[in-house]
């Protein structure tokens, strides 16, 4: 089966292509630059590097947040139009869950994140059972220090994964301590074929009906909504 990954729902955009379970091509930058001007070139290039042709595509791995509000309606809407155009199934993976399988053979919880500002984060905990990545704790945005001092009461060791690692560091020492485990800089950043496997343990979903996963309202959605309730209630 062959796949096509996408991933902008961060920083970093990640394109790849899978055999089954095999990585046949990749393409990750970690700039600031717009993902909506260089994800279809990016898309193309590796496609012709592959020598694939996208009728040969069986299936769409993208992911769909939470992370960047514009980053992920990016990658859900290309991964979308893709699989409408070429009638291929498009399975939607939680890009936390992406990012948990840099810990696949850390002994402990895995911890991944993503700063959601005001103290709060985009965040999950995950744990590795017998080859099977569990989620004893859903995905959810949150006050971090909430977090950690329910992973400080569990006792258990901690692999954090966060590109806004340097912004918590302090903060997850001073909790957790000797807990905390905290890699090198490259083991924080979603590689894309972590995506693609994770999509080959899941059902398809409905090309209608996928939806980006944010977690929480944007900013502009949630005054409009409080606007409407306050009219309502002046009404």
């Amino acid at each position: 089966m062959n796949v096509l990954v996408i991933d902008t729902s961060n920083h970093v955009l990640g394109v790849a292509i899978m055999k089954n379970d095999q990585v046949i091509g990749q393409i990750m930058t970690n700039l600031t630059k717009n993902h909506s001007v260089r994800l279809m070139p990016a898309i193309n290039q590796l496609m012709a590097e592959v020598g694939m042709d996208v009728e040969e595509l069986d299936q769409i791995a993208v992911a769909k947040g939470p992370g960047s509000y514009t980053g992920v309606r990016i990658g859900l809407t290309t991964a979308k139009t893709l699989a409408w155009a070429l009638g291929v199934p498009i399975v939607g993976v939680s890009s936390l869950e992406a990012l948990s399988y840099q810990g696949r053979f850390f002994d402990g919880f895995v911890c991944p994140f993503f700063d959601a500002r005001r103290g709060l984060v985009y965040t999950g905990v995950y744990e590795w059972k017998s080859g099977q990545l569990t989620n004893p704790v859903q995905d959810q945005n949150t006050l971090f220090v909430n977090v950690l001092k329910d992973l400080q009461a569990e006792g258990k060791p901690v692999l954090f994964l966060s590109p806004d690692i340097a912004s918590f560091k302090e903060l997850i020492m001073e909790t957790l301590g000797d807990l905390a485990v905290m890699p090198e800089g490259p083991y924080h950043i979603t590689n894309p074929a972590h995506l693609g496997l994770a999509s080959l343990t899941r059902n398809p979903d409905n090309i209608h009906t996928l939806a980006p996963n944010y977690l929480r309202l944007a900013e502009a959605e949630a005054n409009w909504l409080k606007n409407q309730k306050e009219k309502k209630s002046n009404g």
